[in-house]
């Protein structure tokens, strides 16, 4: 019984040992399979790590600045001619014949003004030049009698000779009496306010019973006309791009009033200086206005042709980096590193810069640099389909 007993227990630890081996090989397989997935995660994690440590950056081209271009400007218009109307007598407003929109010839009267004084100083006056008128025949007569009596020794000469002063001077004042009656019919022309020359009254500052005031800085014209046939264009030229201003040059405009229509404007002179107030040149266009289309004092976006420089290259604006060294570029070399280049800004057309030194054709400029971007960064391309996304 015991012999059997002794027997039966080496049967059994084989069995126990196999079970510790597997049970171990299994552990071990387990440890290396997570350090593997770690190390795989770890690695991944890493290179995910580094891609976002390296910034990503969209890049252009730069574009050759040959041909013709155009430079868009602010520019107001005004009519070819505009005359404020102010009155040359005092008096109140009796009526007006035009409102604002008329169409009115030269001559053509647009008001009248009542004035009783200069009414009654143009009748004094006009009495005053029969009493002059009436004292110079008296005057002439006696001096004719004078000279009678002097040929019989009846007066003296200087009597005489004092009587022909006096109907020259009798003579002198009937001139001087209807120099005034002549200055009062003048006056009393300008009652009538007439337009100076066919156009479109354009403003009306006055009604009937306004007390009118003549020869007053601070009272405003009564009446504006406006020659709108034809109109005038002035526009603002940068110094920077006053020489495409050139002769008999023709530019296209554009109003907010009228979208999706262009109006031709001619040169016809510039101020031939710079304002020191603005930097800039005052250049002045004909545009024909058959239609009235045109309005004074309107604003338009004139489009300036400008002949370009092959040797430039246009870039957006949005690659240049302004820093304590000047204007500068940053291009990305075949490397994938950064190169900060000088650059030169031929001319500025506000969202395009076109630059005619320290770019070559073909350069991988930067768009939209970060303000922290140096030489020899390090830096990614990004694609043209992650940037759609």
């Amino acid at each position: 019984m015991s012999h059997d007993a002794t027997t039966a227990a080496p049967t059994r630890t084989p069995k126990l040992g196999r079970a510790v081996r597997i049970g171990l090989a299994v552990a071990v397989l387990a440890t290396i399979a997570g350090m593997s997935v770690r190390a795989y995660d770890y690695h991944r994690v890493a290179k995910w790590t580094d891609a976002q440590i390296t910034p990503s950056v969209q890049v252009v081209t730069p574009e050759n600045s040959g041909g013709v271009h155009g430079l868009t400007l602010p520019g107001h218009l005004d009519a070819w001619i505009s005359a404020p109307i102010h009155a040359r007598v005092s008096g109140y407003l009796k009526s007006w014949s035009r409102d604002i929109g008329s169409q009115v010839n030269a001559g053509q009267s647009l008001a009248e003004i009542d004035t009783p004084e200069l009414d009654q100083q143009f009748e004094q006056a006009k009495a005053n030049l029969a009493r002059a008128q009436a004292n110079a025949r008296l005057a002439v007569l006696t001096d004719k009698r004078w000279k009678n009596l002097l040929t019989s020794n009846s007066v003296s000469k200087q009597e005489a000779d004092e009587k022909a002063g006096e109907a020259e001077a009798a003579q002198a004042n009937v001139l001087a009496a209807q120099a005034d009656v002549d200055r009062i019919a003048a006056l009393e022309a300008f009652k009538h306010i007439a337009a100076p020359f066919a156009g479109t009254v354009t403003a009306r500052n006055t009604d009937i019973g306004d007390l009118i005031s003549a020869n007053s800085d601070s009272t405003p014209a009564l009446f504006t006309v406006s020659d709108t046939s034809r109109m005038r264009l002035y526009v603002q030229v940068p110094q920077g791009y006053a020489d495409a201003i050139k002769q008999d040059m023709s530019v296209q405009l554009d109003v907010p009033d009228h979208p999706g229509e262009q109006f031709t404007g001619r040169l016809i002179g510039n101020s031939g200086a710079v304002s020191q107030t603005t930097g800039s040149l005052l250049a002045q266009f004909e545009v024909d206005n058959p239609k009235g289309d045109l309005l004074p004092g309107a604003y338009a976006e004139v489009h300036i042709p400008m002949t370009g420089n092959s040797q430039t290259l246009t870039v957006p604006a949005t690659t240049l980096i302004f820093r304590a060294q000047g204007p500068q570029v940053a291009v990305v070399g075949a490397d994938n590193k950064v190169a900060l280049r000088d650059v030169h800004i031929a001319m500025d057309l506000g969202d395009h810069l076109r630059i005619d030194k320290g770019l070559q054709p073909g350069d991988r400029v930067i768009n939209h640099p970060s303000d922290s971007l140096a030489q020899g960064d390090l830096v990614q391309v990004a694609r043209a389909d992650a940037r759609q996304e």
